[in-house]
């Protein structure tokens, strides 16, 4: 077991116009450790609307200039901001891990991730064009033209807070964008490391742009501003439905929101796998994922030896502090968190579920200081039950029975949510059957619902997103650019 011993707390700043500073609020909050609430990570900037107003100038004075760049000068800074990323991805680690409460090595493959994705968009974003179209007229030449579109506010959350960071912040600044970056109040040290990589790596000032705070005290600017040509943000649907009815219809939106993933154990499915699907999609990092299983709707013929395994794997589970060898379970980010997954284990069982494991609030001993909730598993659920409708974003499971096939589809899709969704099935009809009837942006089969390739779209459907432009991926890139269409005559 690691044992870190905090004997200074540092203070970190804002980053405005190419320069590290403190907020014109002169306020302060802390970053604790949500695993011992007594390590305090850092001191940062508690900003207001001023200090946003100012980030957001000086990303639209830096445009001009940062627009006409050599795409190859913005892929180097990008890739030297990987290798600074790849470089000190330890240290990293341990902060990630101190702030959030994932696992020391998820934190670390994290951190990792974050600098592959740099990296992909280096390479991509040198090859994003626009096209020639063939016309009648041999004396005229009509293409089309990618153009960046301005400022982009990056609004990201805590969960994962530099790999999606990064995969919102290497898109825009490779197609020409500037950026103003507001990152989740629980997470902002990690988000610090990403923006020192990129300073570091030569990235002029004004271009990325860095403000720490609640989202009350100077999240209005960030959608408003005249300026903001863009707005990404990833976080809960309540708070993405607020950003889109305060968002200027000429502003570009992409909102990456909630989820109530289900995966579906068919009655010929690998109940072991299917076992360690669940665990591993529901149970990982806490339950805390957008893609995490929430729900197992499982056919009654198997549903009693499902179960026993499931039980049995996730006793196994290890809960702690992330740099505890074999911690498969951290704490829960913040006492919000906690309040809010007891709160629905409570509204579990007086809708008349079946708590069968789990769902203990962990306060003595190594969990006194932290925010710890045993894993809960629940059976005899209703498909009208709040835990199988509503997000908890926490370690909870509501098992669901059916019949047939289509009465699982019917419930899986009878949800406002359409994220992600993942069937356990040796039956290549009904697996090709599911990817055609599931209601959702992320489908597999015979893998977590969790989990998504860096090269791949990534985003959903219903309230799970705007429906407007994927993220991640190739197609990631297209949210940043316009396009122009020029027709030349000769």
């Amino acid at each position: 077991m690691i044992v870190l011993i905090t004997t200074k707390v540092e203070t970190f700043n804002n980053y405005i116009n190419g320069e590290w500073q403190e907020s014109v609020s002169q306020k302060k909050f802390y970053s604790v450790n949500p695993a011992n609430t007594e390590d305090v990570v850092g001191v940062f900037q508690a900003s207001n609307q001023t200090d946003v107003k100012l980030a957001i100038e000086a990303a639209n004075e830096a445009f001009p200039e940062w627009a006409k760049t050599a795409p190859s000068k913005r892929a180097a800074i990008l890739n030297k901001a990987a290798s600074i990323l790849e470089e000190n991805a330890a240290q990293y680690a341990e902060e990630l891990s101190r702030e959030e409460g994932k696992h020391v090595s998820d934190a670390k493959n994290e951190v990792l991730r974050s600098a592959q994705t740099l990296r992909y968009y280096a390479v991509e974003g040198q090859s994003f064009t626009g096209e020639t179209f063939p016309n009648d007229d041999p004396n005229m030449k009509v293409s089309t033209e990618r153009e960046p579109l301005g400022v982009v506010s990056v609004i990201t959350p805590w969960n994962f807070p530099i790999s999606i960071a990064a995969r919102k912040i290497a898109p825009a600044l490779i197609t020409g964008n500037t950026v103003v970056f507001k990152p989740s109040s629980d997470t902002p040290l990690i988000a610090v490391r990403l923006v020192e990589a990129l300073q570091q790596a030569g990235i002029p000032k004004g271009v990325l742009n860095f403000v720490t705070g609640r989202a009350s005290d100077v999240g209005d600017p960030l959608v408003t501003h005249p300026a903001v040509k863009a707005v990404t943000f990833t976080g809960s649907t309540a708070a993405g439905e607020d950003i889109h009815r305060k968002t200027p219809f000429t502003t570009r939106t992409q909102m990456e929101l909630g989820g109530k993933n289900p995966l579906v154990v068919m009655d010929d499915a690998d109940l072991d796998l299917a076992a360690t699907l669940t665990v591993n999609g529901g149970f990982s990092l806490t339950g805390q994922a957008c893609t995490g299983t929430s729900r197992v709707i499982v056919m009654k013929e198997v549903k009693e030896a499902y179960v026993q395994k499931l039980i049995e794997k996730t006793s196994a589970l290890k809960i702690g502090n992330g740099f505890e060898e074999g911690v498969k379970i951290g704490p829960l980010a913040n006492e919000k968190q906690l309040k809010n997954v007891l709160k629905y284990i409570e509204f579990g069982k007086e809708d008349g579920a079946e708590l069968i494991y789990g769902g203990e609030h962990l306060s003595a001993g190594a969990y006194e200081k932290g925010f710890f909730v045993t894993p809960a598993i629940f059976t005899n659920v209703k498909p009208d039950h709040r835990i199988a409708q509503e997000e908890i974003f926490g370690p909870v499971i509501a098992v669901i029975e059916v019949d047939t096939y289509e009465e699982a589809i019917a419930i899986a899709n009878d949800v406002d949510y359409g994220l992600s969704a993942s069937i356990v099935t040796n039956n290549l009809k009904t697996a090709n059957r599911f990817t055609k009837d599931i209601q959702a942006g992320t489908v597999k089969v015979n893998r977590t619902t969790t989990g998504n390739l860096i090269n791949a779209p990534f985003g959903g459907m219903k309230q799970s997103s705007t429906a407007t432009f994927r993220e991640s991926g190739r197609v990631g890139l297209e949210f940043f650019t316009q396009v122009k269409t020029v027709y030349i005559g000769y």
